[in-house]
């Protein structure tokens, strides 16, 4: 129905009307393509979410992992523990990619991307401690609003993995409470959590600061100007009056300096004509008092 409409009402033939079709559907899907990947980025969690075949854990593990790695958590059974940690996520990345640390029942750590032992762990917290020093001295060196965005930028992602890796370890402490090791990396994650919290704050706060600043050199200059603009004011009120008498009554007024070329022809001319001298003396009292009267408006404002 729609293509006949359009030959009808165009003009056009059938077949053209149908490669205008087909060229507008291509760029549709070219566009969707386009923005689709970035998108589906924003709300997944990719990597691998297999485990290691090798790896003699119960079922149960492999049975809870989708194809997408989910949120931090701790697994548990049969005397088995399954660690489900994310990797420290850069300033841009939304996606989060997954790794996973397993400890037998006999205490020994196993993990899929770090190698084997309780180094592995330890060795996944020294690289959030990394992220978060240098973001420190970003914080230091920061002088601008840019600056400081990029720091909040990159931490406000750093900031919820360490608070889910911190939950995470808790709830892995809580199901074995006689490892020790576990203890030290739940307290570890906790401090990393609280730098976290802690340097997110304190850029917060300067942001807060330069902005503020900034608003009040603006509010500086802005008096400044203002007084400025006042003050050109009084002088144009104390002269209005004597140009609008020196329009009316000519500016060609003769005050008896006209041809006056030397100090001596100054010293012995004659004064100045009273008409001359009357329009300035009237014009200057009507200048203060239209001075006085926009300086008393200002002051009430």
């Amino acid at each position: 129905m729609l293509r006949s409409e359009f030959s009808t009402l165009i003009g056009t033939d059938l077949n053209k009307v149908r490669v205008d079709a087909n060229v507008v559907d291509r760029q549709s899907k070219s566009t969707s393509h386009k923005f689709k990947p970035s998108i589906a980025r924003r709300f997944c969690m990719t990597d691998s979410t297999s485990l290691p075949a090798e790896w003699e854990i119960p079922q149960v593990f492999r049975d809870r992992l989708g194809d997408q790695v989910g949120r931090q958590r701790t697994m548990e059974a049969q005397g088995h523990l399954l660690l489900v940690l994310h990797e420290p996520p850069e300033a841009e990345q939304d996606e989060r990619r997954g790794r996973f640390f397993w400890r037998n029942p006999e205490g020994a750590w196993e993990s899929k991307t770090l190698g084997s032992g309780v180094a592995a762990l330890k060795k996944h917290l020294d690289e959030f401690t990394e992220r978060i020093n240098t973001f420190d001295e970003l914080d230091e060196q920061a002088t601008s609003a840019t600056d400081y965005f990029a720091v909040l930028s990159g931490l406000a992602p750093l900031r919820r993995t360490a608070r889910n890796m911190h939950l995470a370890l808790q709830q892995a402490r809580t199901k074995c409470p006689q490892d020790r090791d576990l203890i030290n990396f739940r307290d570890r994650a906790y401090l990393l959590e609280r730098n976290t919290e802690l340097l997110y704050s304190d850029a917060q706060s300067s942001l807060d600061y330069l902005i503020a600043q900034r608003a009040e050199d603006q509010a500086k200059t802005s008096h400044q100007m203002s007084v400025s603009a006042h003050r050109l004011n009084m002088l144009a009120a104390f002269f209005f009056p004597l140009a609008t008498l020196s329009t009316l009554f000519g500016t060609n007024l003769i005050h008896g300096w006209e041809n006056v070329r030397t100090v001596e022809e100054l010293v012995s001319a004659a004064p100045p004509s009273v008409p001359f001298l009357l329009v300035l003396a009237v014009g200057m009292l009507l200048g203060m008092i239209l001075k006085s009267i926009v300086g008393s408006m200002k002051e009430k404002e």
